[in-house]
């Protein structure tokens, strides 16, 4: 039964998406800006709301109250990476419009990647490691000054349920440039929809908000450490099955 609400899943997705790729490389003929990125959102409304209706999976969140408050208040979100749910639901549940920063392959993607070519996104050139930066910080500022906010996954790639990867000081190097304060996301997301599965399974995702990190005057690594240390905390806290033979806490934690 998994096998076949994945497959319609699929199908709904697919026949969605390219119409709606197609309305957008219309649209930004005339629009760009905001305006195209809740265009973008609104595919993923119908794409995640497909999700609950035929595959059975709902979220949770707790911790919007820790959200920034005001049009053009900043924020850097760093989060849990397992699945490719949490791209699609962080810009429904956020209350201003978001700027994901990403390798510029992605815009090969036929229909997807064309439509996000068309978004004030920040898209980078791995291979140009200290370029790319120098990118995110200008493309970072100008951005959060419109009050947008800017979401990277500090692991970089999916990571399996129950582990964690290597945390990157990208983002909280990129809060230490600009000023913003950092929020950690905790997404237990892989519980349905594992990294590089295309099954999706029934259940509840848990997204927690953490509250405001400051970011003047820290040391990026110093930053990352803590936010891992809450990130993995709240892993363990919202995903006990996952870390069943985890007898310590993460490392790092005891001075989150």
């Amino acid at each position: 039964m998994a096998l076949l609400r994945s497959i319609l899943h699929g199908l709904w997705m697919l026949v969605t998406v390219i119409p709606w790729a197609l309305i957008m490389l219309t649209a930004s003929i005339w629009r760009r800006g905001v305006p195209m990125y809740w265009m973008a959102v609104t595919w993923l409304r119908m794409a995640l709301h497909g999700l609950r209706a035929i595959c059975g999976v709902k979220w949770r969140v707790t911790g919007m109250e820790n959200l920034p408050v005001g049009t053009t208040a900043p924020a850097i979100l760093l989060v849990k990476h397992q699945s490719t749910l949490e791209t699609f639901l962080m810009p429904l549940l956020m209350p201003h419009p978001l700027a994901f920063v990403f390798k510029r392959e992605l815009l090969y993607v036929p229909f997807f990647g064309w439509a996000m070519a068309r978004l004030d996104m920040i898209h980078i050139d791995r291979s140009q490691r200290t370029q790319a930066f120098n990118k995110v910080v200008e493309q970072g500022k100008r951005l959060l000054a419109q009050g947008i906010w800017i979401i990277m996954f500090p692991e970089g790639t999916r990571i399996p349920r129950g582990q964690a990867g290597k945390y990157k000081s990208g983002g909280t190097r990129l809060a230490v440039a600009t000023g913003a304060p950092v929020i950690p996301v905790a997404v237990s997301s892989a519980k349905v929809w594992p990294r590089k599965a295309f099954i999706k399974r029934p259940g509840v995702v848990d997204v927690v908000i953490g509250k405001p990190i400051p970011s003047v005057g820290r040391d990026p690594e110093d930053l990352m450490r803590e936010v891992q240390a809450w990130i993995e905390t709240e892993m363990h806290r919202i995903d006990p099955e996952a870390y069943a033979d985890t007898r310590e806490a993460p490392q790092g934690a005891k001075d989150a």
